[in-house]
């Protein structure tokens, strides 16, 4: 099968690879039909983890199965699945929580598997023509009828639209508050169209590239152009000095300056001034434990110099990690299903597989306009 594998900083190609097959009974095996770049993928494609060359990236997958294993009983060959990043086996103490996110037993000495991603666990991604599912049964949502017609909304499903409403969540975003997002990447997008979705009664989007706050203007949140600084000042205005109800970190370790410097800190610390005394920030960006190609000591050792000083005196809340895409998929598939949302707006490229590699150039280069890339495997 033609597949995106990784070999090493910024350099990946599609190559023939192995067919994905089935190996276990209680696997499936799909064929991809969409399949999305991620903005964690750059983490990897940087050289910013320990992910290994030779494996084939991408987790937010959408396909048709083609074949299942002889233990599957409710998915169906035909059925178009959209397949959850993470990759529980539904039994475990963990699963049982509904943590699926950090499943006990699919990533062994560890917590939390996923697709095509440095640290959980050997599976290869979707970023390919075929993917093997493995406990189908649990990980695959089967899509309702229009999903041919939806595959770009519905791919969404796989990762960031249920990232940004996990951010709105651990931020206790309730109807009629405010918030405060910093990230107009995708899944500060999908944070904000899901505040809208909850009834909060100020959105404020915080970016400095201004093609991604053009897009959160469409879906009625306040654009806040950070590229001068000012943007906690700003929504301090907004919010009659009192700060916003609450806010979410939708960029992570990798987060930069008005002039494009790295400084893993500042989201972090921008949102404990910009969130009210007692408010809940949700921080769903992407830090990791160890970031090999850091520029100082502490990053290197997946550390940063987070004010909590300031935390602790205003009395925040913070919540943090990965997304449990199946706590919140199916629910919001049916929004998609009853065109109640479409966040495909965000997809700026459709491309074919073989067109992946330039993808990623153009996409880790922050190139105005590239604000999301989804690739089509077959055909």
């Amino acid at each position: 099968m033609k597949a995106l594998v990784y070999n090493g900083p910024r350099d990946v190609q599609v190559m023939d690879m192995p067919d994905a097959r089935i190996e276990r009974a209680t696997d499936a095996l799909v064929r991809i039909t969409r399949t999305n770049i991620c903005g964690s993928d750059l983490h990897m494609y940087e050289g910013r983890t320990d992910m290994k060359p030779g494996r084939i990236l991408g987790h937010e997958n959408v396909g048709e199965v083609i074949e299942v294993g002889a233990a599957v009983d409710r998915v169906k060959v035909g059925d178009m699945v959209s397949l959850p990043f993470n990759i529980g086996c539904g039994f475990c103490e963990n699963c049982e929580r509904g943590l699926s996110n950090y499943c006990l037993t699919t990533n062994p000495g560890l917590a939390g598997a996923a697709y095509g991603f440095a640290d959980m666990g050997p599976y290869h991604g979707g970023q390919a023509e075929f993917l093997r599912v493995p406990y189908a049964d649990y990980n695959c949502l089967i899509l309702p009828r229009d999903a041919a017609e939806k595959q770009n909304d519905y791919v969404m499903l796989s990762d960031i639209f249920p990232t940004g409403y996990h951010a709105t969540e651990m931020a206790q975003l309730r109807p009629g508050e405010s918030v405060v997002i910093y990230g107009a990447g995708p899944v500060g997008l999908m944070a904000a169209l899901s505040a809208t979705i909850k009834g909060a009664s100020l959105v404020m989007v915080v970016d400095t590239h201004k093609d991604r706050l053009a897009l959160a203007e469409k879906i009625g949140a306040v654009a806040i152009d950070d590229s001068e600084g000012g943007g906690i000042e700003r929504v301090m205005e907004l919010t009659g000095g009192r700060g916003a109800d609450c806010g979410c970190e939708c960029v992570g370790y990798q987060c930069c300056n008005m002039h494009q410097e790295e400084v893993p800190n500042l989201t972090m610390n921008n949102l404990v001034n910009a969130v009210k005394f007692t408010g809940h920030i949700g921080c769903v960006g992407v830090f990791v434990p160890q970031d090999p190609n850091g520029k100082d000591k502490l990053q290197r050792r997946g550390q940063m110099a987070f004010d909590f000083g300031m935390f602790w005196f205003k009395g925040q809340k913070l919540g943090t990690g990965q997304c449990p895409v199946k706590g919140y998929n199916r629910f919001l598939s049916r929004l998609i299903e009853q065109d109640k949302v479409k966040p495909s707006w965000i997809v700026s490229h459709e491309l074919p597989l073989d067109q992946a590699p330039q993808a990623y150039k153009n996409f880790d280069a922050r190139e105005e306009g590239w604000t999301k890339v989804t690739l089509v495997p077959n055909g």
